[in-house]
């Protein structure tokens, strides 16, 4: 860091402290860091040399790392001075905010005692602020996270000696030295903890290899077993981390086994399934979720879960087992598909479609007077009280606590009063029989599929179309007032009459609607009668020729 320049500081030397600083963090182990600390001094400080003095265990500090002249690198690295001796130096001088600078004129008391020093030759200083080869400069590093803005307990101490400039560090060199010694702290402090963490793992590992040497048997099943197998800590802050998996995971997940060491199964977990996987007992817990392939895909698996200890007062394990059940999964997706969908348009079937609506709507009490006891008994209406419900269905109360119902309304007849409901529009094909009788049932089945198609893109992302049967489609919209609703079958009608394609030929059918409303009191076929009513209804109110197929 060029000094002569003050206040004004190069960018060239902002980018390399940056760089530098960036380093001490991302270096991949302690003696790395520690190494990389004593060469930014040298290059990004512009300091000759440079010394990183770390508290061991025992109170004293050794210089472990020296950057700067190899032959003073080979004399004094690994040696080691008292912690008196260094608390001796740090509590005199001239202290520049945490820094210790220890003139040339006190600091000649100081070379008999047994901190490892190195000298810089070089002429005697000719102006005030020249360096003296007898001149002594520490900054002090401090574990971070000192109470009230305090400093924590001394890590260690950066000895730097002879700026390149000849001159004593002025402000600007001061304040970066000292936010390098700080930023160096926290680097160091980092390396430390990785450095006891994988200790930690180096530890685990070796007692899984006890444990695999007097257990062969449990070593065989786990490693040759044809589905995957992992074993994970169980417990502490690093519960459900893996610590080792078999061959057949690794090909299941097409990871690694160096890799599922960095994740627990919670990492890997697909995002809906989660909830899944938290609730799954560590003892003997099972579930089926999906995991995330390397690639980005997921794969379902069958997850089961087992507990084994090194001994009896000894570490406990997570023994998981993990099977492939894609294959069962999906041709059961398929199943339910089948069960809820059309198999001709893919749309929700009429069972599919009684059962989303019947989600939506829960029962009123048995008799006339109970509604008023509930209000009496809470303080409010018991179906407008924002949050609040009544499982009439289950005959349980769900106020707070319990399913939170938002009870369904509808626009009261005869006029649009701004209330926004849950539209159900039951639409009934016009001509399509003709077009049976007179192209075949392949036309007809390619009739049915285009209305589908355009159906389910006029509506919004939420509804649902189904196919209640035959020519029958029923549109479930929700939060749509009286004039959205007929907006929305308006815009439907004038989407099916258009051409349609069929047997290489165009035809056209005409379609009728009729709106209903679902409201909470009511059952899912009373809705989709009163829907039904009104569709004949309009079909009716219509002239003939506006009902035919063209």
């Amino acid at each position: 860091m060029e000094t002569e320049s003050e206040p004004y500081v190069r960018l060239a030397s902002l980018r390399q402290l940056h760089q530098v600083m960036a380093d001490m963090n991302t270096a991949r182990s302690l003696a790395d860091t520690l190494q990389t600390v004593a060469d930014g001094a040298v290059q990004a400080l512009n300091y000759e040399m440079a010394a990183v003095n770390l508290v061991r265990p025992d109170g004293d500090l050794v210089v472990a790392a020296f950057a700067g002249n190899s032959a003073a690198e080979s004399l004094i690295t690994g040696r080691v001075g008292s912690r008196d001796s260094w608390d001796r130096r740090l509590a005199m001088g001239e202290q520049w905010g945490d820094l210790v600078f220890i003139p040339h004129t006190e600091g000649w008391v100081l070379d008999e005692d047994d901190v490892p020093q190195w000298y810089t030759d070089g002429p005697a200083p000719r102006f005030e602020d020249e360096w003296h080869p007898s001149d002594r400069l520490f900054a002090p590093m401090y574990t971070p996270g000192g109470q009230g803005g305090s400093s924590g307990e001394l890590l260690g101490v950066i000895s730097v000696d002879r700026p390149r400039n000849g001159r004593r560090p002025g402000a600007w060199g001061r304040e970066a030295l000292q936010m390098y010694a700080f930023q160096a702290a926290i680097a160091i402090s980092n390396a430390r903890l990785r450095s006891n963490m994988q200790r930690a793992l180096v530890r685990l590992e070796r007692d899984q290899q006890a444990l695999r040497a007097s257990e062969e048997s449990f070593r065989q099943a786990f490693e040759y077993a044809p589905s995957g197998m992992a074993i994970a800590e169980m417990g502490g802050d690093q519960h459900g981390r893996i610590l080792r998996t078999n061959d057949a995971l690794c090909r299941l997940l097409g990871r690694p086994a160096s890799a599922m060491r960095r994740y627990s199964f919670s990492d890997l977990v697909h995002p809906e399934d989660i909830g899944t996987l938290l609730r799954t007992s560590a003892e003997g817990g099972r579930a089926e979720l999906r995991l995330g392939r390397r690639d980005g895909s997921y794969v379902w698996v069958s997850l089961r879960n087992s507990v084994v200890a090194d001994a009896a007062d000894g570490p406990r394990f997570l023994l998981t087992h993990v099977e492939d059940i894609e294959e069962r999964k999906r041709r059961e997706l398929q199943l339910a598909h089948r069960a809820s969908h059309d198999s001709l348009t893919g749309l929700p079937n009429s069972a599919e479609l009684r059962s989303r609506l019947s989600a939506r709507l829960c029962r009123r009490p048995a008799h006339p007077g109970a509604l008023e006891s509930l209000d009496a008994a809470y303080g409010h209406p018991a179906f407008d009280a924002p949050g609040h419900g009544f499982d009439f269905a289950a005959g349980a109360e769900s106020y707070d606590g319990f399913d939170h119902h938002v009870h369904t309304v509808a626009p009261e007849d005869g006029r649009d009063d701004g209330t926004k409901g849950l539209a159900v529009l039951f639409c009934d094909l016009d001509g399509f029989k003709s077009i049976n009788d007179r192209f075949g049932h392949n036309a007809g089945d390619a009739v049915l599929i285009e209305v589908a198609r355009r159906l389910s893109r006029g509506v919004r992302d939420g509804d649902t179309v189904a196919r209640l049967g035959g020519d029958e489609f029923v549109i479930l919209a929700d939060g749509l007032g009286k004039a959205d609703a007929q907006d929305l079958a308006v815009r439907l009608r004038n989407e099916i009459i258009q051409p349609i394609r069929a047997e290489g030929r165009a035809v056209r059918v005409g379609a009728s609607f009729g709106i209903g409303w679902a409201h909470c009191g009511m059952t899912a076929d009373e809705v989709l009668k009163s829907a039904d009513e009104r569709m004949y209804v309009e079909k009716r109110s219509r002239p003939k020729q506006h009902r035919r197929a063209g």
